[in-house]
């Protein structure tokens, strides 16, 4: 299919929903700006007009009822890449009733029906329809046992190691993943850096345990592609040291707290970052080496 054809499937999947769920209750676009200009790309008769660049998000909220005659309020966030629907959208699954580990599962089935069945083909309202079907099995579980504790990741905690991971992704765009990423590294007590954009990079360290929660989370959203390009783990308990020691964990660490960097970014979109910039931080981070593992090439 053509860029025009991609965009043409995404408007008239757009009106589909939005006549099937047409109160602000029911789906809400939060951003009219990116549904304007693919509307007037696919309606332009112009045959020089330039593809959108912007990405329509919409979240659609669903109240739906368990056996036990509970309603539960479920939402699902939308975002569509420029390439959908030859590639998946990426959609968000929030429900209070469910637990994070529950919603994990979730949204691992999710993705797995979708690439199974739906693979070049708009799919939202199946994944709806999907959530509707199987949201029964995942609350099953939420009733009959009792909650599970929320872990807690303080520093002073037994650690068998120091982790770093450094996860590359085809890209970054969306607000919701780069809220995500930021909450939970704060909420897990990791260090690091992400950089948004095309490609997306994010470098998380500390306690290991803490780093593999933060991989499980992240890498079951919708990415086009998401993976660990390189990781260093280092043992705590090493020459009689003790493990527990805030002072060893804070030592091993090369960043201060979590941040979003942004590096002079350029291109159509504001999403191509200064790579020379984004090789001089990491210089200054004695981290300079990576760059090569993740692009192929010695950084200046």
């Amino acid at each position: 299919m053509s860029c025009l054809e991609w965009a043409e499937s995404r408007l008239a999947e757009l009106e589909l929903l939005t006549s099937m769920f047409p109160t602000r209750e029911e789906l809400e676009t939060t951003d009219q700006l990116a549904l304007a200009e693919l509307r007037d790309y696919v309606e332009c008769s112009d045959s020089t007009r330039s593809s959108p660049t912007s990405r329509p998000q919409f979240v659609i909220k669903q109240k739906l009822h368990t056996t036990s005659m509970e309603r539960m309020d479920v939402l699902l966030s939308c975002a569509y890449p420029s390439e959908y629907p030859s590639v998946l959208p990426e959609i968000t699954v929030r429900c209070a009733g469910l637990s994070r580990a529950q919603q994990t599962r979730l949204h691992v089935e999710l993705n797995a029906y979708l690439m199974e069945n739906c693979q070049g083909e708009v799919c939202v309202l199946s994944a709806v329809e999907w959530v509707k079907d199987n949201l029964q099995r995942f609350t099953n579980k939420s009733l009959s046992a009792a909650p599970t504790p929320k872990k807690e990741y303080s520093p002073s905690g037994p650690r068998e190691a120091f982790s770093r991971l450094w996860i590359y992704s085809h890209h970054i765009y969306n607000k919701t993943k780069r809220k995500n990423i930021l909450e939970w590294s704060k909420e897990l007590g990791l260090s690091g850096f992400s950089m948004p954009g095309k490609p997306g990079i994010v470098c998380v360290e500390g306690p290991q345990s803490a780093c593999e929660e933060f991989w499980s989370r992240v890498k079951v959203l919708t990415w086009k592609k998401i993976m660990i390009r390189h990781r260093e783990d280092i043992p705590l308990d090493r020459q009689g040291e003790d493990s527990n020691s805030v002072g060893i964990l804070d030592s091993l660490r090369k960043f201060t707290g979590f941040q979003e960097a942004a590096f002079d970014p350029r291109g159509s979109r504001g999403d191509h970052m200064d790579l020379g910039q984004l090789y001089q931080f990491l210089n200054e981070k004695g981290c300079c080496d990576v760059f090569q593992m993740y692009f192929g090439i010695e950084g200046k």
